[in-house]
């Protein structure tokens, strides 16, 4: 089974980092892409400024697979990216949209640091949960979208499957969609 979080859940994780202060306007940024896109810490990782296409409200980015994907940037990511990039401001030479906020504050961010956000953030928000690291915010995000009716394809699109029995994996938690896909078993008769 899928482990994720309801949606109320979520929201507590998301609104438990702090944006007036550096650490949490990265962290809520961070939170959100994984929430709200269904990113994967590997995605966040590697997101460029020169990613982001303001004008188009969209970013860009090379992610697993190597495969290029071009993602929405919705008005509620995008203000966060925002505040963030308002406080980390620019460094010549550094190109990576998420930093270290601690010295040296060029570095760019690892996976698992990505994860240890979300387990921080977990932790501030008092939110059992069945696991802590990034994908839980993914998966989260997969089942919500399974939960508003969104059908398997659809789903896979946003999450960049390849098949769609990779995302068959979130109809798990829907007992109803289940039903609706399974076949009957069929009669076993005698020899």
């Amino acid at each position: 089974m899928p482990r994720y979080l309801p949606a109320s859940d979520v929201e507590r994780i998301i609104e438990a980092c702090d944006p007036s202060k550096l650490v949490g306007a990265r962290d809520r940024a961070i939170l959100l892409l994984l929430a709200r896109l269904a990113l994967r810490a590997g995605d966040i990782v590697v997101l460029q400024l020169t990613d982001i296409n303001w004008g188009e409200a969209s970013f860009c980015f090379v992610g697993k697979g190597r495969r290029e994907t071009r993602m929405p940037l919705t008005q509620e990511v995008g203000d966060a990216i925002l505040t963030y990039l308002q406080f980390r401001g620019t460094l010549p030479g550094v190109d990576a949209l998420f930093l270290s906020t601690h010295a040296p504050m060029d570095r760019q961010l690892s996976s698992v640091t990505v994860s240890s956000i979300v387990a921080r953030a977990i932790k501030r928000a008092g939110v059992i949960a069945p696991s802590k690291g990034a994908h839980l915010l993914r998966h989260s995000a997969a089942t919500e979208m399974l939960r508003q009716g969104l059908s398997l394809e659809d789903i896979g699109a946003v999450l960049r499957h390849r098949s769609v029995e990779t995302t068959a994996h979130y109809a798990k938690v829907d007992l109803t969609l289940l039903r609706e896909i399974t076949r009957p078993w069929p009669e076993v008769t005698s020899c």
